[in-house]
């Protein structure tokens, strides 16, 4: 292990090539592309109940199978598209979670006619800054805040599934809205 690998978060540790590259290059840097934003929500509600490692693995696979997670095409899926993303290997074939994909598609939509992005939406969360945490060690990061329940409660009350405050943290930090990256981690910017 090389100095960097120790100093690095401790789940980024050790870890595959690919998570070791997320971990170092995307997770928590802030993202504002509305297309990012829309494939790390339908990601992260993939995720539920599964490891990101398992999600991370099947990306490229969503990434065919979804139109490049294309929003604006996903919203328009219907009982053909979905039986197709059921049957499709490279994916997790949970019939709720592409259902999810397809409201949450809808959903993002309409926050976009309401806000003018899902950018401007999300990131008035923070007032447009990202919230930077000292943490030190593993443990001291938590799973939920205050800010992931209010998000989580207002974007089901807008048509969202798959978001509850756990799942909504996890999007916050992979980002960028929230920066929990440990102290001393190389990743962590400046």
């Amino acid at each position: 292990m090389t100095d960097t690998d120790a100093s690095r978060c401790a789940w980024a540790r050790n870890a595959s090539e690919l998570m070791t590259c997320y971990h170092d290059t995307e997770w928590g840097r802030p993202s504002h592309g509305d297309g990012y934003l829309f494939e790390m929500l339908v990601l992260e509600g993939a995720q539920a109940g599964l490891s990101w490692s398992t999600v991370l693995n099947k990306r490229e696979n969503y990434r065919r199978a979804m139109d490049g997670f294309d929003f604006e095409r996903i919203a328009s899926y219907g009982q053909a598209e979905t039986e197709r993303l059921l049957a499709d290997p490279g994916i997790v074939r949970n019939r709720l979670k592409v259902a999810s994909a397809v409201r949450n598609a809808q959903a993002f939509q309409r926050i976009r006619q309401e806000f003018g992005s899902f950018d401007a939406y999300l990131w008035g969360w923070v007032e447009g800054t990202p919230i930077v945490n000292h943490w030190t060690a593993p443990e001291e990061v938590p799973v939920t805040t205050d800010l992931s329940d209010r998000l989580s409660k207002d974007l089901k009350k807008r048509g969202f599934n798959f978001v509850g405050s756990t799942i909504v943290y996890s999007y916050l930090q992979a980002t960028g809205l929230v920066d929990d990256h440990l102290e001393g981690c190389p990743a962590k910017p400046a």
